[in-house]
């Protein structure tokens, strides 16, 4: 098994007044040559927005993007005709690029700031009709079991939000001291863990608020909480 740490303090950092940006791989004004992607896995983007502020209309295409808020209020419009809507915490918003796509994306708080991450995913199909979806994924689902939040276009697995990649994006909020076995779709996978708060090991390798550990070259791996944790998984083929 192959690990990667990550730690919190070593990602890149950007403070634009109104955004706290934090990037596990480079991104924007950030680059490190050695953090361009891990696999599928383009973007993951650690936010907090000021309230009222945002980010303006611009383009994308050709990418799948994956919004997950942790705290506050994200209001979403887009090209697509979708008028301005809320997307909270336990939320998870997909939006399918493709042949071409703009969109806004602000804090729809006046008075608290959001918290989010943002996950770009490389898709397997390119210049496909772009398409938008969220849904709400209830917290008590992930106590010490796996949710699963995203999962490709092309396998019929209920429940979950659609991206155009053989990709898996999931969480689970475990206990202290408890202990769970992880299980790749292939040894051709690997997955980022990111610790959204606590602390675990994987491979006797201590993992804190806001580090994570790239693992891939295995078929399964386990996580020891060393404290009430909860973890964010995202799978990928490696390209």
């Amino acid at each position: 098994m192959k690990t990667i740490l990550h730690k919190a303090e070593d990602r890149g950092f950007a403070n634009h007044g109104w955004l706290q940006a934090n990037h596990s791989f480079s991104f924007a004004n950030y680059y490190n040559p050695e953090k361009m992607n891990f696999g599928a896995l383009r973007v993951l983007n650690d936010d907090v927005i000021a309230p009222k502020m945002g980010f303006g209309t611009h383009p994308h295409n050709n990418m799948e993007i994956i919004t997950i808020p942790l705290k506050g209020v994200l209001k979403h419009c887009d090209s697509m005709h979708n008028k301005w809507q809320s997307v909270i915490q336990d939320e998870v918003q997909v939006m399918s690029a493709g042949t071409g796509i703009e969109h806004s994306e602000i804090n729809g708080s006046t008075d608290e700031h959001l918290s989010l991450f943002q996950i770009w995913i490389v898709p397997n199909k390119e210049n496909v009709t772009p398409r938008y979806d969220q849904k709400k994924f209830n917290s008590k689902d992930r106590k010490n079991k796996l949710q699963m939040l995203v999962t490709s276009i092309d396998e019929n697995v209920d429940g979950t939000l659609k991206i155009h990649q053989d990709a898996i994006i999931s969480r689970i909020d475990l206990d202290k001291d408890s202990i769970f076995s992880y299980i790749l779709k292939s040894e051709s996978h690997g997955v980022f863990t990111m610790n959204i708060y606590g602390k675990f090991s994987i491979n006797n390798t201590d993992i804190e608020t806001r580090d994570a550990i790239a693992i891939s070259e295995t078929n399964s791996f386990s996580v020891t909480s060393n404290e009430a944790s909860s973890l964010l998984f995202i799978e990928v083929p490696m390209l």
